[in-house]
């Protein structure tokens, strides 16, 4: 982890700076920079505006950890509403959800069930459910379900591996060997150095070789990721070992990057673009802000631009 990362996230969970956060109108503009709105219909729009552009988009409703089974099944419904919606506007429809946010505290076949209602509307509409990857301490349970579900639904569903974890391998080999569908990406949470790579040395070389196996073994995997480096490898990787353009796709973040999202469709990329919505998205935020120097260089930046100018 790099060494700014742990204090930048231990600050925002400090209970003062959350409220001052979400109730200070000066952030809300900022916010607007990664998150697409607070409602399914505030952000359908914007997702109309990037498909314009050639760059396909994965919505999913911000949350994790829900306490009853009222506020999963509540989750259920607006996954279901964005893949209606989206298949409603001829777009692609395609959407990522969180385990936690669909009652995987409250226990597996709680969760698996909401997961089945959410596929079974997928298949239908003829799109496809990204299980998103949370915390070390959820890994084992979710690539459990994930596999119990790809088993009914193998067209329909696919898994986020996280590259910092040692176990990272062992896991993108299983989703190889039942041609699984995987977004890759290094990682968001704050990992103790027992479970994650420590150095980001250590994490790029793990991501790197792990998308080298996806690219000549997986099932079109997302490659997901603003590193240049990493991007400008995969590409020569797929040049050298024949790898045609439709058998993989870039992912990044909605906000982050713009320009390079741009260049990569204009090569003749796949381009897709991960779109968050709803109104718990301060922990999505400040996880943003903590991974990349450029994003907190942003928003420290148009903190002291609008106090000049106020």
């Amino acid at each position: 982890m790099q060494w700014y990362r742990r204090p930048i996230l231990a600050v925002a969970d400090f209970g003062p700076v959350e409220q001052f956060t979400r109730t200070n109108s000066l952030f809300k503009g900022l916010v607007n920079r990664f998150v697409a709105g607070e409602t399914l219909e505030e952000t359908l729009p914007k997702v109309e505006q990037i498909a314009s552009s050639g760059i396909t988009a994965t919505l999913d409703e911000l949350g994790e950890n829900v306490s009853s089974e009222a506020e999963a099944s509540a989750a259920v419904e607006t996954f279901i509403r964005s893949l209606r919606g989206l298949s409603e506007r001829s777009l692609e429809p395609n959407i990522s959800i969180k385990l936690t946010m669909l009652g995987l505290d409250l226990g597996t076949e709680i969760a698996k069930a909401n997961v089945l209602r959410i596929l079974t509307v997928a298949r239908e509409v003829g799109g496809f459910v990204r299980i998103d990857m949370e915390g070390s301490q959820y890994v084992d349970a979710t690539m459990d379900l994930f596999e119990q579900v790809h088993d009914a639904y193998p067209a329909e569903v696919g898994i986020v591996i996280q590259s910092y974890l040692y176990r990272a391998r062992a896991d993108v080999e299983r989703a190889i060997a039942r041609n699984a569908r995987v977004r890759l990406v290094k990682g968001a949470y704050s990992e103790p150095a027992t479970v994650a790579f420590a150095s980001a040395v250590d994490r790029d070389d793990n991501y790197l070789r792990l998308m080298y196996l996806l690219l000549e073994k997986g099932t079109y995997p997302a490659i997901a990721t603003h590193d240049t480096a990493l991007i400008n490898a995969a590409k020569a990787f797929a040049k050298d070992h024949g790898i045609g353009l439709d058998r993989f796709e870039f992912q990044m973040l909605y906000g982050v990057r713009r320009d390079l999202q741009t260049q990569l469709a204009s090569e003749g990329y796949r381009m897709r673009v991960y779109i968050p919505f709803g109104t718990e998205w301060y922990p999505y935020f400040t996880r943003r802000i903590a991974e990349r120097p450029a994003n907190a260089t942003f928003v420290l930046r148009q903190f002291f631009d609008r106090g000049k100018a106020d």
